[in-house]
């Protein structure tokens, strides 16, 4: 008999929830596609802390944030001048809306590298090339802190469109100024890394490149900017001027500058998503169990599916377990089955929206000066609709009833059918108790 993995998870969850939040770069979307909340993304492994700033200038995870020396499984794809958009959340699984604090105000850049394996390399290191800064826009009055609160926490940018083809990091980059005029100044770096495939055929490396850590330091005037009480002169941006092609000094994937770096191939041929993946969750994919008719084997599709589901729920970063508990739901029918006598299976796999191997398609989006407004959705009010995510309640008017989670929303807010779901605190009016 398994326990739900999401039961014994509940409480961790609840309580991470509740820690003060300050921002984190959460999904990539590429031309108005949503990759997946976590696809293809560096970001904290410790959902309590995976909002909070890097404080310290010197340390590796300025580069690609907290653990963001360790690559992901997945890798985008994306082409030539194709529009990269990176969502800020303060909440990482967006149990609550907001980008980032609004009295936390500063510049942005996005910065990427070229890298051998978007995987393998730590990001740390020298390489590094910007292709995009805002600080304050005098014309607006607003720092681009600002902007990317108006436009939902969305901050978009386009590849240079001769860049070199091959494997990449992005990183989108937020520093908030409200402390830096404190004693010690105390300047918040927010930061994470995309791990993308550029297909193109254009040869250009820039040459004018940093080292991350290293462009900036607690001395650079860009992070002493007293906010509150301007100097009379205007802030000066960190880091190197923006690449600008046929502009910018660039070297070639011919030359010897580039001899570290396969050439380019047609083909990406690292983070790509299995044929067979039936189910995903960030980086995490799940395969079909095989088909069986006969006890034992039903139970070890029951065992093989299970160890799935244990090995999503440990490697589900901050933005969530939507796909595991899809997966798990999956899990528990096959061995409902087995319990029951059903020896023929697998039964057919249940997928929640944005728990399958596809992207997910958003609003195009309008520019704004550099930050772009990449489009969210909106939820009109109206009559309970059925539960696609495992949550129930007031908050999100989700009914349990006919979802495939279960049936009693439990008293805090999520569908399952056990008796911590549907015993002393089963919320009757979103699904069914006792």
């Amino acid at each position: 008999m398994h326990l739900s993995l999401l039961t014994l998870a509940l409480v961790a969850c609840y309580s991470s929830q509740l820690v003060a939040a300050h921002t984190v770069f959460t999904t990539l979307f590429v031309n108005d596609v949503s990759q997946g909340d976590g696809t293809c993304v560096r970001m904290p492994s410790d959902p309590s802390t995976a909002t909070f700033p890097i404080n310290d200038l010197d340390s590796d995870s300025m580069a690609c944030g907290f653990n963001g020396t360790r690559g992901v499984e997945r890798v985008c794809a994306v082409n030539q001048t194709a529009k990269l958009s990176f969502l800020f959340r303060e909440y990482a699984d967006a149990s609550q809306e907001g980008a980032i604090d609004p009295n936390h105000k500063g510049p942005c850049a996005v910065y990427m590298k070229r890298v051998a394996s978007a995987i393998n390399d730590t990001a740390v290191g020298s390489g590094w090339f910007k292709i995009w800064d805002e600080g304050y826009d005098n014309s607006t009055q607003k720092w681009c802190t600002e902007k990317l609160i108006q436009n939902n926490g969305y901050l978009s940018v386009n590849i240079p469109s001769d860049l070199a083809g091959g494997y990449y990091l992005a990183r989108p980059e937020l520093l908030a100024l409200h402390q830096a005029d404190k004693t010690p100044p105390n300047p918040q770096f927010y930061t994470g890394c995309a791990q993308i495939y550029l297909d193109s055929p254009e040869t250009a490396v820039p040459k004018d490149t940093v080292s991350i850590p290293g462009y900036v330091n607690i001395h650079s005037p860009s992070v002493l900017y007293n906010i509150w009480k301007p100097p009379p002169t205007p802030y000066t941006m960190a880091g190197p001027a923006p690449y600008q092609p046929g502009v910018s000094s660039t070297s070639n994937t011919t030359g010897s500058k580039a001899a570290k770096f396969s050439p380019f191939t047609a083909t990406q041929n690292e983070g790509l998503l299995p044929q067979d993946a039936a189910l995903t969750n960030a980086n995490w994919w799940g395969v079909e169990v095989a088909a069986y008719t006969t006890e034992a084997g039903c139970w070890d599709a029951s065992e093989n599916c299970w160890n799935q589901t244990t090995v999503c729920y440990d490697c589900a970063p901050p933005t969530g377990d939507k796909g595991c508990r899809a997966w798990e739901a999956h899990c528990a029918e096959i061995q409902k089955g087995c319990e029951g006598g059903d020896f023929t299976g697998p039964p057919v796999l249940v997928k929640m929206q944005g728990t399958v191997a596809t992207a997910t398609i958003a609003p195009a989006a309008e520019q704004t000066g550099g930050v772009y407004a990449a489009g969210s959705t909106v939820v009109s009010a109206g009559s309970l609709g059925v539960s696609e995510d495992g949550k129930c309640g007031d908050g999100n008017g989700q009914t349990c009833k006919g979802s495939v989670f279960g049936e009693c929303c439990s008293q805090v807010g999520y569908c399952g059918g056990s008796e911590s779901y549907c015993g002393v605190g089963c919320q009757g009016d979103f699904g069914v108790c006792g």
